[in-house]
């Protein structure tokens, strides 16, 4: 804290910044229990009964109500321009914003680069669109569009220095994402020794170009 900068008493700081939840139904992963909930700037910072909190705090009288934890969507595609030219119709900001409504407060959107791109470049690229709109947490998949010994070293670096721990892998989109049975295996065995989630769109790319011809 800087020199002659005072912080400010709990007892006279805004009371928005305060709420308590009485007398609702917890769940957590463990069971369900009667209990008080306690947040400051948006932190849960106490749970229990008779809680002991600054005088001011807004409260809201819960009973008979269930006080759940967020939900996290582990699969969303927002600010998404694919190759068909189309552009997804919720941004990071109204589909995170939708999400909150919904009590969804986590979401996992995708960088999917482009052939030849760096992993790492598209992963900041996509940052930097998505810090500046997200209304929740997030976190990043990241699309693995094709296989070569950059591919891997870069998949260590997103794993070991930028917390990415999840890589998907096309069957399907032939000449443009899909990887061979061989290049999938490979990938497989890499995310292994990192520690990472494989994920599988798991279509048959042949087929379909047969269906569609």
């Amino acid at each position: 804290m800087s020199a002659g900068v005072k912080k400010v008493p709990i007892h006279l700081q805004s009371s928005q910044n305060r709420l308590l939840l009485k007398h609702g139904k917890v769940v957590n992963a463990d069971g369900t229990k009667d209990a008080d909930v306690y947040i400051e700037d948006g932190i849960i910072k106490e749970l229990g009964k008779n809680l002991i909190i600054p005088g001011g705090t807004r409260v809201l009288d819960v009973r008979g109500m269930y006080i759940i934890p967020g939900g996290i969507d582990p699969h969303t595609h927002l600010d998404l321009e694919p190759v068909t030219g189309h552009k997804t119709s919720d941004d990071f900001y109204r589909g995170t914003k939708a999400a909150i409504a919904g009590g969804t407060t986590m979401i996992m959107d995708f960088v999917i680069p482009e052939k030849g791109e760096s992993l790492v470049e598209a992963y900041f690229k996509m940052r930097d669109i998505a810090d500046a709109k997200v209304c929740c947490d997030y976190a990043l998949h990241v699309s693995l569009p094709w296989w070569s010994d950059q591919i891997q070293d870069e998949m260590t670096e997103l794993c070991n220095e930028h917390g990415v721990n999840s890589f998907k892998m096309h069957m399907a989109f032939n000449n443009l994402y899909k990887l061979g049975d061989s290049e999938l295996y490979s990938a497989f065995a890499k995310c292994k020794t990192l520690g990472a989630v494989p994920m599988v769109h798991a279509e048959n790319g042949d087929i379909i170009e047969e269906v569609i011809s």
